[in-house]
């Protein structure tokens, strides 16, 4: 399949196979054993047109933040390595997503440097299993294996579900925007010849 990557990670806290497809179908196969989260990526798969597979096994008897957490390096992971050498890619992307009254904007670069501002007024609670601080661990680990510049900002929203869900689908289509291939762009989309 084009352009796609798979990871696997074993640490002595998670075992996990990941495969991204960049340019899929929308189809998701995710099970990390947080419902909630396998949601999130279930979401991020569909709307962002991406294949992904996940299977993920994790100290959930602890918490579920280093499954949540070595999920993101995969998927980080894969990303890099799925998008090769950044050849005639669009490299920006940004969507704004509402989910009831939850509204959030996310932007994306693919610049090579790993960063994340994230301004999410969102209330810290469990849902079903998954922490809701969990949300920014996971695009702290996406974004630095990934080496690209994420801002993600809420912009409305009271209830903690629709806030993630609505971040997750931005993420997802403001990525699908930033990896899809533009005919008009020769070589790396930057001044500098690289990425």
């Amino acid at each position: 399949m084009g352009r796609s990557a798979t990871i696997e990670r074993q640490t002595s806290e998670t075992d996990i196979t990941l495969t991204l497809g960049l340019d899929g179908d929308g189809s998701a196969s995710v099970e990390t054993g947080v419902p909630f989260f396998d949601h999130m990526l279930d979401a991020f798969g569909r709307h962002g047109l991406f294949a992904l597979t996940v299977a993920a096994t994790g100290d959930l008897d602890v918490d579920a933040h280093h499954t949540v957490e070595d999920v993101g390096i995969c998927l980080g992971s894969a990303l890099s390595e799925a998008l090769g050498d950044r050849r005639g890619i669009r490299r920006f992307g940004s969507a704004v997503v509402p989910m009831d009254e939850a509204l959030v904007l996310v932007a994306v670069d693919i610049s090579g440097r790993g960063q994340l501002h994230y301004a999410v007024d969102l209330p810290i609670e469990i849902i079903g299993t998954f922490d809701t601080t969990l949300a920014r661990e996971f695009m702290v680990a996406l974004t630095t294996s990934a080496g690209i510049t994420l801002h993600v900002r809420s912009l409305a929203g009271d209830n903690a579900h629709h806030i993630i869900e609505a971040a997750f689908k931005a993420l997802a289509r403001a990525l699908a925007e930033a990896v899809s291939l533009d005919p008009r762009v020769t070589g790396v989309p930057s001044t500098k010849g690289a990425l």
